[in-house]
């Protein structure tokens, strides 16, 4: 009989299970969505609006009252509106003296007023609990499913007790609150959402400004100099060549860019003798967007590799194939195997394969998915020794790629003796009074003859 009874007992439900009414000032999306998600969750909802009337939009199984007489009936309150709608609230101090008042608002722009909102409602209200939480997470969020990426939930306050209460709600809901400290932090909170890619943009710029840079280098040296001064057209380039060019110089480069801090800081470190002072601002900074740089370099890394599979499908490359079997067809000559070629070949491709393998090892355990299921050892294994090797094979795979071309003057196009010429024929060509071009000259540095045809 005891056991029986016992067992009823523990099918029963708990009345220390049952959750506190929460009522939600504004109906708004946010404010919809979120009563929403709370009734789902087991709590009692009731809505504070001017207009009592039952929409279609209210969340079914939720009362709508006046502001006073929803507040009375909760200890938590959810204010779902703009700031500058706060002004309706002071009539009501008295009754939500003692209570906690949640401000889930952002503003349009970071730092717009003086003091946050938070604050603002504070001093509105000074015998409130404000407690500052959900404004990092979006109707949409909440009406999909709290998403991966709007599962956290920063919660700040100076009452201990009332964010204790606002955090067990969080997760209720099935978030993840991150207490934050004190109302001061309310302001960062409600700068975070305003915020565009804050890591990303140093290396973003970066990436853009070289890019730029490369690009431009790439087009006088491969299409404008070939067509002023050797008269042919590789306008083409611009297409696949330049491109393929640019992206490993960037990988590269971002690569590089990567683990560079850290020799400096080492430096630093063995200059001023102890490893406990603080690094440069421009130091710190950089090292803190390495990731950034890293998955940036990937990107390009990637294409890349895209571009270079596209290049046996090229017309180019078909056209200069066919050239060179038709060249050695009429001329009768078959040009022998180069053993050292084929060497060199095939180690470039094996050291940019296993590069690019270790690259994307590394992208992919910079992921936090992957990044949290490893200890401290390991990620930093990864990261730094597989780093420095990654380094060292795709700075190899670009040696090798180059071969000794470097040694060779005619590799370098802007040569005194080619700058030269290149400037006497676009000379020429513009200040020849007669138009002629063709019978033009143009003797550097100062002579300058022209004739009629």
């Amino acid at each position: 009989m005891n056991k029986n009874s016992s067992n009823i007992m523990a099918l029963a439900p708990s009345t220390s299970n049952r959750r506190e009414t929460v009522c939600i000032f504004g109906t708004g999306d946010f404010g919809r969505a979120l009563g929403h998600k709370m009734i789902q969750s087991g709590y009692p909802v009731v809505f504070g609006s001017r207009s009592t009337q039952i929409s279609s939009l209210i969340p079914k199984g939720a009362e709508v009252l006046s502001h006073a007489e929803a507040a009375q009936k909760a200890a938590v309150i959810i204010i779902a509106i703009q700031r500058q709608n706060y002004n309706f609230l002071t009539p009501l101090t008295e009754i939500l003296h003692g209570k906690v008042l949640v401000d889930v608002s952002n503003n349009l722009k970071i730092n717009e007023y003086p003091e946050s909102n938070a604050e603002y409602l504070a001093q509105l209200v000074p015998g409130a609990k404000v407690v500052k939480a959900f404004n990092t997470v979006s109707a949409w969020a909440l009406q999909s499913g709290t998403l991966d990426a709007s599962r956290q939930v920063f919660v700040c306050g100076d009452d201990t007790e009332a964010k204790q209460i606002v955090m067990n709600i969080v997760r209720a809901l099935g978030l993840t609150p991150l207490d934050q400290g004190s109302l001061l932090a309310a302001q960062e909170i409600e700068n975070y959402p305003l915020q565009l890619f804050p890591m990303w943009k140093f290396p973003i710029l970066l990436s853009f400004g070289l890019a730029a840079f490369f690009f431009f280098y790439c087009l006088i040296r491969n299409v404008i100099y070939p067509y002023v001064y050797e008269n042919k057209d590789f306008s083409f380039f611009i297409a696949i060549s330049i491109p393929n060019r640019i992206c490993p110089i960037l990988a590269l480069t971002l690569l590089a860019l990567v683990y560079l801090p850290g020799v400096l800081a080492a430096i630093i470190q063995l200059y001023r003798g102890t490893k406990y002072c603080r690094f440069p601002d421009w130091l710190d900074k950089w090292m803190l967007c390495r990731k950034q740089l890293g998955l940036v370099a990937l990107a390009f890394a990637s294409l890349h590799v895209l571009y270079t599979l596209v290049i046996p499908i090229r017309s180019f490359v078909k056209w200069r194939m066919s050239s060179q079997i038709i060249s050695q067809v009429l001329n009768n000559k078959t040009e022998p195997l180069d053993t050292t070629n084929a060497w060199l070949s095939d180690s470039y491709l094996a050291l940019g394969i296993l590069g690019f393998f270790l690259f994307v090892l590394l992208g992919i355990t910079s992921l936090p998915s992957v990044s949290n299921n490893v200890n401290w050892r390991e990620f930093r294994f990864v990261q730094s020794k597989l780093g420095y090797l990654t380094l060292i094979l795709c700075t190899a795979h670009t040696l090798v790629y180059g071969g000794k071309r470097f040694l060779n003057p005619s590799s370098y196009r802007w040569a005194r003796q080619n700058w030269n010429n290149l400037w006497c024929s676009m000379v020429s060509s513009l200040s020849c009074p007669l138009r002629l071009r063709s019978t033009c000259t143009y003797t550097y540095p100062h002579r300058s003859t022209c004739t009629r045809a």
